[in-house]
Parts: C-alpha cells; sequence; structure tokens
C-alpha cells in the first residue's frame, strides 16, 4: 500500500479528511509495509500516522453571542424564526402520540368499546385533555373501572 492510500484509509479510519492526515517521516518504510486496513490501524495506535486536531474557527462576534445567549440574552421573540405552530408542533405530536396509545390500549384490552373509542379520540383530537393522566381521570369519571395498577401502568405507556 503506498503513503497515497494508507493516508486515504487513515482518514477514512478517523473520520476526517486527508489532508488532516499526518505520516510521521521516520517511518516511512512501515507505513509502504502496510497492505490491510488492520495494518493501517497498527500504523495509528502506534502514532506513526496520526489526525490533525479539528480547528474551531470562531469569530469574536460568534464568541461574544454566545457568551450573551449563556446569560440568557438573544432569545426573545424578535429572535424566533418560523411561526408558533413550527416551534410547538414537536410537543403537540408527542403529547396526542401518548394520549391515543393510552385509548388504544384500552380497546384492545376489552376495557372500552369502538363507540366510547370514537368518543374519547375526538376529544383527544380536539384537545380537551392537556395530560395523559387527566385523560385517564376523565374516562374513569365516565365510569369505566380502571384499577389501581392499571392506571399505573397507562401512565407510563
Amino acid at each position: 500500500m503506498g503513503v497515497k492510500l494508507v493516508r486515504r484509509v487513515a482518514a477514512d479510519l478517523l473520520g476526517r479528511g486527508e489532508s488532516s492526515i499526518r505520516l510521521k517521516g521516520a517511518s516511512i518504510e512501515d507505513i509502504n509495509k502496510a497492505i490491510t486496513r488492520d495494518d493501517v490501524r497498527e500504523l495509528i495506535k502506534s502514532g506513526k500516522v496520526y489526525a490533525l486536531n479539528e480547528k474551531h474557527n470562531l469569530s469574536a462576534y460568534g464568541k461574544e453571542t454566545r457568551k450573551k445567549r449563556l446569560e440568557g440574552r438573544k432569545r426573545g421573540p424578535g429572535r424566533k424564526k418560523g411561526t408558533k405552530k413550527t416551534r410547538a408542533g414537536v410537543e403537540y405530536k408527542k403529547k396526542i402520540r401518548a394520549q391515543r396509545r393510552i385509548i388504544k390500549d384500552l380497546k384492545e384490552k376489552g376495557v372500552i368499546d369502538n363507540s366510547m373509542f370514537k368518543q374519547f379520540y375526538r376529544l383527544v383530537k380536539g384537545g380537551t385533555f392537556q395530560t395523559k393522566v387527566s385523560l385517564i381521570n376523565h374516562i374513569k369519571g365516565t365510569g369505566v373501572s380502571i384499577s389501581e395498577d392499571e392506571f399505573k401502568r397507562l401512565k407510563h405507556i
């Protein structure tokens, strides 16, 4: 394996670009003897082939901005890009999916019938319940009997 090929394989193994890979001049003979990727791994372990440290170029303005953000500045409404819905979409999906899992589970276990499932599904879709617990309490309030163990299990679905 030539020097160029060793450099390319080392770049692949280290997850870096070829230009950041350095070879020790005194060990060129060992580097030329390398045939497999395992040989290159050995060269890396022994320090004959190494990568330069990554540069993290950051402007003075970037440093200043980062410092201010850590203090809580530059996070106001004027900084926010995208609509309110864009930012809140993930939380909504997470909440709705969790609540739908609960009513689906209750339906599969036969605790609620299909008509009740549809009713609760519409309520969940409409955003009636803030949390899973409020949904479970509402289901209990409609006359469905849910044991304490079942209640605890449903909270963690």
